[in-house]
């Protein structure tokens, strides 16, 4: 069985082929939060860094609309809520 963290990673390197990408669950900080109520314990909210070429030219908006549409289904059973941090290479070289 695969967990949600290894499902967005799946889904992300297909869809946009990233030279780096990092996840991680954060469900654990929001375990009693209101938007959380019904929701299963666990894999819930996660952080996503990520790097990958096909960004270049998008807005912020654009890209995390990308993230979000590429991993609807996993919205659609039990994703909560992501933080994302979308760069270019030359972004993510230019921050270093």
């Amino acid at each position: 069985m695969t967990t949600r963290r290894d499902r967005i990673q799946q889904i992300l390197n297909d869809a946009f082929k990233p030279e780096s990408l990092e996840i991680i669950d954060e469900s654990g900080k929001h375990a009693n939060h209101a938007g959380r109520q019904g929701l299963p314990a666990g894999e819930t909210h996660y952080r996503v860094a990520m790097t990958a070429g096909c960004l270049a030219g998008q807005s912020r908006l654009a890209r995390s609309r990308a993230v979000h549409e590429a991993l609807a289904a996993e919205f659609s059973s039990g994703l909560h809520a992501l933080s994302l941090s979308l760069r270019t290479p030359e972004e993510a070289d230019s921050a270093a």
